[in-house]
């Protein structure tokens, strides 16, 4: 492995399957992903019956406050070290260049590993690597207890760097040819084709590693942001409690352990924010368990700055939401049959996502046996919102370009602001790397 302290980055050791034919199912969707439909994990579990997968290694949220939960976290750590033991890895040492065939186009990333030294979750940071939005330190013990006792970690942190010049990630395609194929193969529930790359000319690391730092220096940041504040290179966009659970586990021992101890680190994959690939897509909100007026509750919170407009079809709410509207918010409702828009013209917060959580936030306080879930795709908030005592809102999407300069300026945006693409776009658990 080698280091690039001033950038936080690192090229690491990283473990892949030997057995290249069974990386189809070997290869399994973000843990944090389908998190109310329990049949899509079902078909994972069955399509991995015994037989190497990451399905074995990590603990779907879908499980979460169930029996499954236990049963299924307890044999993770024995899964991870029964691989180990039984040889199913092999370890590559430096950067991987990845190509993903998704619904957008071919997403480019790269994978390497981050200094958690360099990271924090907290809000208003001001570290060179930061999150996007608001961490939810209830959403880190089930993680922690995986993590702290796990001799491997696994990666679905896809972390942006600002680049509109296309010097880091995007040359390496044209230079693929000269790498060592890793792997090529077809995700399975629709998740796309995925490729990868071993960079192991040193010229190539070194273009990257001197291409992030220009990216990071005071001169470059200033005239991006206009601002000579602490650089932001690395904004975390999806697997941010991920990441936080390693900063967590690893702020618990470096007082005891050396300090380029492999916690240290965390694998994930950048890519680039003006990759065309990278769309951002808004997070839905869904009601659970409605067995009181939600209309007169929401009437009453917004103290009469709200105007609900029925309308005829669910498309019509796509096409009306888009950013806002004059002197206020817009988003999408869905309650049994009624389909509407609502209109807040005096918001308690700069975007609608901030304005409506707060709300819900507000509800589940009064209403304690309310469940809220954050709903990715159209298709999802839809049928979930079909189902009695549910209660569906449906989310602008957010401009990815401001991105950077929102949380430089503005701090981190509320949680669950956007997603990087639809759940089958997330990042599928691939490579693995060593922790102990």
């Amino acid at each position: 492995m080698r280091t690039y302290p001033s950038i936080g980055l690192q090229a690491a050791d990283v473990l892949l399957p030997k057995n290249k034919a069974d990386l189809s199912k070997w290869a399994v969707v973000a843990c944090d992903q389908f998190t109310a439909e329990p049949d899509y994990w079902a078909k994972v579990k069955d399509a991995t019956q015994n037989i190497p997968s990451t399905y074995h290694l990590i603990l779907p949220e879908a499980y979460l406050g169930s029996e499954q939960a236990q049963t299924h976290l307890a044999k993770v750590n024995l899964a991870m070290d029964k691989y180990l033991s039984e040889g199913v890895f092999q370890e590559i040492e430096g950067f991987i260049y990845v190509e993903r065939e998704i619904n957008s186009g071919i997403r480019q990333g790269l994978i390497a590993a981050l200094d958690l030294d360099q990271y924090d979750f907290n809000p208003y940071s001001h570290s060179l690597i930061r999150a996007t939005e608001g961490t939810i330190v209830d959403r880190l013990p089930p993680r922690i207890a995986i993590r702290k006792d796990a001799s491997l970690e696994l990666p679905h942190i896809l972390v942006l760097i600002d680049d509109p010049g296309y010097s880091v990630i995007q040359p390496l395609s044209d230079i693929k040819d000269k790498m060592a194929n890793l792997y090529d193969f077809e995700l399975i529930a629709g998740g796309g084709h995925l490729r990868g790359y071993h960079i192991q000319d040193k010229h190539i690391e070194e273009q990257i590693v001197n291409a992030l730092g220009t990216l990071a220096s005071a001169n470059w940041q200033k005239s991006r942001y206009g601002t000579e504040e602490s650089p932001l290179l690395y904004a975390v966009g999806d697997g941010n409690h991920s990441l936080a659970t390693a900063k967590s586990i690893w702020e618990s021992i470096k007082g005891d352990v050396d300090e380029n101890h492999p916690a240290r680190f965390a694998l994930v994959e950048l890519v680039n924010l003006h990759d065309p690939a990278i769309v951002f897509e808004p997070i839905h909100r869904i009601l659970m368990h409605v067995d009181f007026d939600l209309k007169s509750e929401m009437e009453m919170y917004f103290d009469g700055n709200l105007e609900i407009e029925s309308l005829s079809d669910f498309s019509s709410i796509k096409s009306r939401i888009g950013s806002g509207v004059n002197n206020g918010q817009v988003f999408g409702w869905l309650n049994g049959n009624e389909i509407a828009v609502i209109k807040i013209s005096k918001p308690p917060h700069t975007l609608a996502v901030g304005s409506l959580q707060k709300f819900l936030d507000f509800l589940k306080e009064k209403y304690p046996s309310v469940e809220i879930d954050y709903i990715h795709g159209d298709e999802a908030i839809r049928e979930l919102s079909a189902t009695p005592n549910n209660s569906g809102f449906i989310l602008p999407v957010m401009d990815k370009f401001k991105l950077f300069e929102s949380v430089i300026k503005d701090g981190p945006l509320p949680r669950k602001t956007f997603s990087m693409g639809e759940a089958n776009e997330k990042r599928y658990y691939l490579e693995a790397r060593r922790i102990k």
